[in-house]
């Protein structure tokens, strides 16, 4: 039986290469496409040395059709995960253009090549952002959405046209998955989150202040309703996320239909309990400064993943010293990134 051929897009990524690692490791040939615009080359040769396999990587942005259509040519491609796009909340409130042109744009000239390719088999990569502000908590995959931020919105917009196309022509099976908040790196320490800038997310960015690249992390409000004061998210491992892929993408090839689901713990973390947990792991005291809340942040945001356990098989594994850990091993390893 031959190999399965997986387009990956946006495939040096941080989720992507992650999920790339386990695409190899199960025998697919991974098809890679980036336009290197936030992430560097070096990705596809730390995927290579962990698996030692080879990923034919492509320098693409998915918005160039003629590019794009050479690929598609080239290769027999049973299934495509589509991770390429911009993922910076702030930057998104700047320049939404940028945003809508990437996200959604892109988005649109991919599927309009996959369609005249005949290539049916989609996995989305989506973002829990598209719940806005999630009335009750755990959120299930059935609450409503909504966008705050132009980010979100390209999100939610490219989702509702993927249900759009579904409803058009049956034959497309598309699994959209809803991150939580990925965090921790490979446990070889090869590959991890790299911020370009000031990094978005908590991790990146109590790591940097644990390896001396930053003074302090911003604590931003600390009277939540909450356990501790602090904001309560769903911290998921990124090997835990990229499992999460493959058993869309199983699902996608033993069923038609097509489906959304979460991928999360199903548990809250506090922002201080993250800080805690860091600190034991890497012996580094976090010093934090507490600030204001920021406009927009809610109290406490968990996954519903009974949904994830039920169509998939899957639930993450992996607790919060481990991501906390193997987070430290990367930063260690890559003091200044890539």
């Amino acid at each position: 039986m031959a190999e399965p051929v997986i387009l990956v897009t946006g495939a040096t990524g941080y989720i992507a290469a992650h999920t790339c690692v386990c695409l190899l490791e199960r025998g697919c040939k991974v098809i890679g496409i980036d336009n290197l615009s936030n992430s560097s080359p070096r990705v596809i040769e730390r995927i290579q040395q962990i698996t030692r396999r080879s990923i034919d990587f492509h320098r693409i942005d998915i918005r160039n059709q003629t590019a794009l259509t050479a690929v598609l040519k080239h290769y027999r491609i049973d299934a495509v995960i589509h991770f390429a796009g911009l993922k910076a909340v702030g930057e998104s409130v700047s320049e939404p253009l940028k945003y809508f042109d990437n996200n959604v744009c892109g988005t649109v000239t991919l599927l309009r090549l996959l369609q005249q390719y005949g290539i049916r088999k989609l996995v989305f990569s989506s973002s829990a952002t598209v719940y806005g502000e999630p009335a009750a908590v755990p959120v299930g995959e059935a609450a409503p959405t909504s966008a705050t931020n132009p980010y979100g919105r390209s999100k939610l917009m490219v989702e509702q046209m993927l249900q759009d196309i579904v409803r058009a022509d049956n034959s497309w099976r598309i699994a959209t998955l809803r991150y939580f908040n990925p965090v921790g790196a490979h446990d070889s320490g090869l590959i991890g989150e790299d911020p370009r800038d000031i990094p978005n997310n908590l991790m990146p960015y109590i790591a940097q202040v644990a390896i001396g690249r930053r003074p302090y992390l911003q604590l931003f409000g600390d009277d939540y309703p909450t356990e501790d004061g602090s904001g309560v998210r769903d911290y998921i491992h990124v090997m835990d996320l990229a499992r999460g892929h493959l058993a869309a993408l199983d699902r996608l090839s033993a069923h038609d239909g097509s489906f959304t689901v979460n991928l999360g713990t199903g548990r809250g973390v506090s922002v201080l309990q993250a800080v805690a947990a860091f600190e034991r792991v890497s012996g580094k005291v976090i010093p934090v400064q507490r600030t204001a809340r920021r406009a927009g942040d809610v109290a406490t945001c968990y996954a519903s993943v009974h949904r994830a356990s039920e169509l998939l098989g899957w639930h993450a594994e992996h607790d919060l010293e481990k991501m906390c850990a193997d987070h430290w091993r990367w930063q260690c390893n890559n003091p200044e990134g890539y």
